[in-house]
Parts: C-alpha cells; structure tokens; sequence
C-alpha cells in the first residue's frame, strides 16, 4: 500500500527497508519484491533489535551499502564491520553494571520521564561503558528534590552514595539551580565521582567559590543580578552585544580551541594540549576570580589560547578521585567505537569507585 501510494505521484522506491519484529526470509521478501516491482536484493529485513547500535550490522546482512553505492553509480567497496559486531556483541553480552545518576530538570512530566531532553548524554554514557565492557545502568534524579526547601532533602543526598558516578549536565535558568548545587557539594565533599557539563561545569565553580573559597553568596548573574559575587557572568563584549538586543551573537556557539595543562585529568585524557570542542552557552567564568579560586585549590586544566576563558576545572588527583566539568559539550563529539575522552576517563574512575 506504501508503495502504490507513492507510484499514484510518480515515484518509485529503489530499496524497501521492511520494519518487523524478525528477521524477513526468502518468500516474504519475494513476495514484497514481486508486489512492489523490486528485484529481490532491494528489500532490505529491518527488524527489531536491542540496540540501536546493531542496525548497521544487520542492514549490512543484506548488502544494504553496497546496494546504495550501485544505485548511485559509485563503486562497491570491501565492506570491514568487524568493529561494530565487536560492539554489538558486547552490547548483548553479559557484564557488571556501571550506575550512573543524571541531575536534571527537563526530563520529568507528570509521570513520565523523558529521556531523550539528555540523549546526547545517555548515549556518550553508553560508549563510554561499552569501552570498558560494563553494562551502563543510568537513573534520573530530579534537581528540585534536593533543594533545601524540600522536604528531607538532606536524607535524599545520602542515595548518591549508592551511584558509581554522578552528573550534572547543562540547562538554562534559576529552577533546581541549587539543588545541583547540593548535589555538587556532596560529591565533592564524599569524593563520589562527579562530571559536570556547561550549567554544570558554571555550577561547580560556583559551589566551590561558595564552600571552599569563602565567597558566602556567590552565584551566577543569570540567576542572581545582585549576588555580590559574579563568580559566573557575562562578558563585557558580551554586554555590548546584548545591549543591541543581539541575543544570538551573544552566545559562544560551535567549536572553539582550548589549551591543556599538563599534570591534569583533563590533559591525561585527551593526551594531545590543544583540543576543539563545541559549545551552546551564553555565561562564562568571571575572569577577575579565577586567581583567587585557584589559590584555594580549584584547577582551570582547560582554557582559550588567550587564557581569557575558562574551559575545563577539577580537583587534583589526591584530593578527589574524579571531580571534572567542563565548559562544552563534550557529548556532542562521543561515539559509538570512540568514546569522548572525558566521559571515558570518568567511567574509567567511575567502575574502579
């Protein structure tokens, strides 16, 4: 029906992928082939499988890329996929699990959750694992209940003892803003491994500033215009910009270089000094308090050529086994045979905690 549909307006399917909950064998491909006007090869079995990481593997079962190659007159290459049926393999194996907590905000709705608000981040989690041959068991947490208004909210901190590692990824916004901030602390001060990404990276500095460094009330000026200590801020360029209500360009968007320190966890991982990775944020670091933080302990590992922006604070090794957050987004660049060097390096930790 699919098919006689799109002849009705002139066009023709060159290959059929056959969504199923099994594998298609030989007469129900003729049969779907003799109907639609296809050769027989141009059905492609697409079934249903555990991961989403296996697709490729089985489309390949049926010559799927060499049929596209052949169809747009370009010539069929040796196909090599030992390393994605390694991977999948893996995936379907059985192994010890890595628990990881996700503190957020935008993933909860009545009662259910949506995981997709963080998919970039499930799915860097996942190659993460899969690199080190555990099964990732990733659970929400809800930033709100942590907060000081809520009710018990000092017995909720103590489950995040029973997480391998914990995250706080980015956002927009006042709402559960200090609940990740508690969350923070406690990891910090219980040396539970934790990751911070964008709004997560901005709120470590700021429970550091306010915990360790002494500044009482700092805050990041999105949330607080009067805290008397802009600890996160806009930038005066960035002023200027928004000043001439040109809110786009006020964003640091898509990729920009950083500079490793050597001796770090961020250096360590990476393995290279200078790094690309791509950002989708608005506040940054206040310049005038990066001495002073870094007095008290706070390590900048990462940051622009100019040493203008800070891209990548943790604690030293001895002190906590695994306290990282970066400016970017390094979950945009993970993938399936090549985790993002952070997230792996925070899994690494994570599965010996």
């Amino acid at each position: 029906h699919a098919v006689r549909n799109l002849n009705s307006v002139g066009l023709q399917p060159d290959i059929i992928l056959a969504r199923t909950s099994f594998l298609l064998d030989k007469k129900r491909k003729e049969k779907i082939a003799f109907h639609c006007g296809l050769p027989e090869e141009s059905v492609i079995s697409a079934p249903n499988v555990q991961s989403i990481y296996e697709v490729p593997v089985n489309f390949e079962k049926d010559n799927l890329g060499n049929l596209i190659l052949n169809k747009l007159k370009i010539k069929p290459r040796k196909q090599d996929l030992k390393n994605w049926r390694r991977l999948v393999k893996n995936i379907k194996s059985d192994k010890q699990p890595v628990k990881i907590g996700i503190v957020g905000k935008y993933f909860g709705t009545g009662e259910f959750i949506l995981a997709d608000s963080y998919v970039s981040v499930i799915e860097a989690v996942k190659h993460a694992a899969y690199y080190f041959n555990r099964k990732p068991v990733i659970q929400w947490l809800n930033a709100e209940e942590f907060e000081t208004q809520s009710a018990g909210w000092q017995t909720k901190l103590k489950i995040l003892k029973k997480y391998d590692g914990i995250i706080v990824p980015g956002g927009f916004g006042g709402r559960g803003v200090e609940g990740k901030i508690a969350v923070i602390n406690y990891c910090r001060r219980n040396k539970i491994p934790f990751f911070g990404l964008c709004y997560g990276m901005q709120l470590a500095v700021i429970e550091f500033a306010r915990n360790v460094a002494g500044f009482k009330k700092a805050n990041t000026t999105e949330v607080d215009l009067e805290t008397p200590y802009p600890i996160i801020d806009i930038l005066p360029e960035q002023n200027q910009k928004l000043a001439k209500k040109d809110y786009g360009g006020s964003m640091r968007l898509g990729a920009y270089p950083a500079s490793l320190k050597k001796g770090t966890i961020a250096y360590s991982a990476y393995k290279e000094h200078l790094i690309s990775e791509r950002h989708r944020h608005r506040y940054e670091v206040n310049p005038d308090y990066v001495e002073r933080l870094e007095k008290k302990g706070i390590i900048f590992s990462g940051f622009s050529p100019d040493r203008r922006l800070m891209e990548i604070i943790e604690l030293p090794k001895e002190k906590h086994p695994f306290f990282v957050a970066a400016q970017f987004h390094p979950e945009f660049k993970s993938r399936p045979l090549k985790p993002h060097p952070l997230f792996r390096e925070f899994i690494r930790v994570a599965t010996s905690h």
